[in-house]
């Protein structure tokens, strides 16, 4: 597909066009309230005469047709007969030929905020997933040229972008061994800018900023998903528990051991390591039993 590039286009200082415009019409009224031609004047003089006043009149017209302004952070895109003849970015008052057509553009930061798109993730669960977007237009000449509708294509291609990267990554992961649309925030994010610079690129547009802002479960799974994560965390929790207490007996073990504190066979070893699991892993207060005989009765 053929690019359209931006270049600076040739116009000119609308306050010296202006002055131009002031001079001329001067120059009319002058002639006009001087008493110009002198009464008997020959034929020849009156026609110079009529010949300037309509000379006065077109060129301030023309003159005066010619001005636009252009705001802080705006451009104003040429075109001559349908062909593309530059853009300007000069702040001010400015003059180009009457013929020549301007089309303005706005440079500033642009904050879009999606509507809200149901998603399949990477595990193929549905979602509901948003964003918001801070863009603006970098290259005039293709986003007036290269697309219909800049604005119209932005809004398409944020939707589109979103889909992409939201189905790249589960919605959650536990053990967190890869990447997941609500555990790594930061990662999702710079995907997102980076896919869409890359969509927006033919339009000669800029993402500076893009950030998901709504992330859920879609409604006929939140419930059973709620449920698959709760007991998830329950497993998690339960596995991390049983892996410190097995942690703990072997130094406590250990430490008897290392200081003769208690020599145990292996059955009383058993017997005490068992105790302690329970001790570690349950739920409730342990309820110590005071044995008043030996160790073996």
């Amino acid at each position: 597909m053929n690019t359209s590039r931006e270049r600076p286009a040739k116009t000119f200082n609308g306050y010296f066009m202006l002055f131009v415009l002031l001079a001329i019409v001067v120059v009319g009224v002058w002639l006009v309230a001087g008493g110009f031609p002198p009464a008997g004047a020959e034929r020849v003089v009156k026609l110079l005469f009529v010949g300037s006043v309509l000379l006065a009149i077109v060129g301030t017209l023309l003159v005066a047709s010619g001005f636009y302004m252009i705001q802080p952070n705006q451009a104003a895109v040429i075109t001559l007969f349908g062909a593309y003849s530059g853009t300007d970015r000069t702040e001010g008052l400015r003059w180009i030929w009457p013929w020549m057509m301007r089309k303005k553009i706005s440079a500033r930061a642009h904050n879009v905020h999606s509507d809200r798109v149901k998603i399949n993730d990477l595990k193929g669960n549905p979602i509901d997933i948003a964003c918001n977007v801070v863009w603006r237009v970098a290259d005039t000449a293709q986003a007036a040229f290269d697309v219909d509708d800049f604005k119209e294509f932005v809004n398409i291609q944020i939707e589109a972008g979103l889909r992409t990267v939201g189905a790249r990554h589960p919605y959650d992961d536990l053990e967190q061994e890869e990447t997941t649309l609500r555990g790594s925030p930061d990662v999702v994010n710079r995907e997102l800018q980076v896919e869409l610079n890359e969509r927006l690129n033919v339009a000669g547009i800029v993402v500076d900023e893009a950030g998901l802002t709504h992330l859920a479960y879609a409604p006929e799974i939140a419930g059973a998903m709620l449920r698959r994560q709760q007991a998830e965390a329950v497993i998690a929790a339960r596995a991390k528990l049983v892996m410190g207490a097995v942690s703990m007996v072997e130094m406590a073990l250990a430490k008897l051991s290392e200081d003769e504190i208690v020599e145990l066979d292996d059955e009383r070893r058993a017997t005490m390591v068992s105790n302690l699991m329970v001790v570690l892993c349950g739920e409730r207060e342990a309820q110590p039993v005071v044995n008043a005989g030996t160790l073996y009765q």
